[in-house]
């Protein structure tokens, strides 16, 4: 009624390079912090911190390809670290911030990550709202990040375990599946969960059969930081053209099989969430004291931790 646009505004304080906190974003808009999240997730369908994240992440691979540094982007990007950036920024796009090649013309959208509105950055200090863009299904994008976010926090469990106990046989000759040989330690386990990914994801983009990387903790930690990147972003550009019913040849079998997409991501979320389940009974015949892994508390914490936490 007065000429404002109030949804400008919210996105204004969101963006705002001096606004690094939810509270520095509601004094910007001159509400309450929790005032200022329900307006802005009921109208943009995405809570502040999580849009100030993904648009700052979509500037930083924008910089990175006009030649700014790592460390730059990262710090531009508000993180602390370059480590941190270097994470968020993988898990994102599936790569690495420094594979990104630089002088190459891109179309704007090269850089873009999905988003439930279509806001996305827009060299060089805009936004571009994508009004045809559809977000992947909540419950598809919550089993994805549920499984990547609890095959991690497993592994950081583990590393309380001495390396008698995380290769310990608790139940010997327990098997999973029969082609992946026997799962009775938690080392076998959080191998295979890794592993599977990183199978699959060369399936899909074609590459040959992967060598099996160190199966420590850390160096498990590692391989799961790339093939989880990879694996979302494999699953995310699958839902984006709509390509659920296609086959996949995967010439990594012998002899070679097809294989419908869909199936291959039920798959692999079924058999991971069995095999996290299996690690924490070994965790647990380990000594260790382990959650139940379930995605109802998972949820809530992240959603406090996006409701709460900085942009940092």
């Amino acid at each position: 009624m007065d000429g404002r646009d109030r949804l400008r505004e919210l996105l204004d304080a969101v963006l705002d390079d001096e606004h690094r906190t939810l509270g520095e974003m509601a004094d910007g808009a001159h509400v309450s912090a929790h005032h200022f999240t329900r307006q802005l997730s009921r109208a943009a369908g995405e809570p502040p911190v999580a849009m100030k994240r993904r648009v700052l992440l979509e500037r930083a691979a924008w910089q990175l390809r006009c030649g700014r540094t790592v460390t730059q982007a990262a710090f531009d990007a508000g993180y602390e670290s370059v480590e941190g950036f270097s994470r968020a920024f993988a898990r994102a796009y599936g790569h690495p911030p420094s594979a990104i090649s630089t002088g190459r013309e891109r179309e704007r959208s090269a850089t873009w990550l999905p988003a439930p509105n279509g806001i996305h950055f827009h060299p060089p200090t805009s936004l571009w709202v994508h009004t045809s863009e559809q977000p992947m299904n909540p419950l598809t994008d919550q089993l994805l990040q549920h499984d990547l976010d609890d095959t991690r926090a497993l592994l950081e469990q583990a590393k309380q375990l001495d390396e008698a106990a995380y290769r310990h046989e608790h139940l010997p000759g327990t098997t999973v599946l029969a082609w992946d040989g026997q799962e009775g330690s938690v080392a076998a386990v959080l191998e295979r969960l890794v592993w599977t990914k990183e199978v699959w994801v060369a399936s899909i983009e074609g590459e040959d059969l992967p060598p099996r990387g160190d199966d420590g903790v850390a160096g498990l930690l590692a391989r799961h930081e790339v093939a989880g990147a990879r694996w979302w972003a494999a699953v995310r550009d699958i839902d984006r053209r709509g390509a659920w019913d296609d086959r996949l040849v995967d010439a990594l079998c012998d002899p070679p099989e097809s294989f419908v997409l869909s199936s291959v991501v039920a798959h692999v979320l079924t058999f991971s969430a069995h095999r996290r389940q299996l690690a924490r009974l070994l965790m647990r015949a380990g000594g260790l004291e382990v959650d139940h892994g379930d995605p109802i508390e998972w949820l809530r914490d992240r959603a406090r931790a996006a409701g709460a936490g900085g942009a940092r």
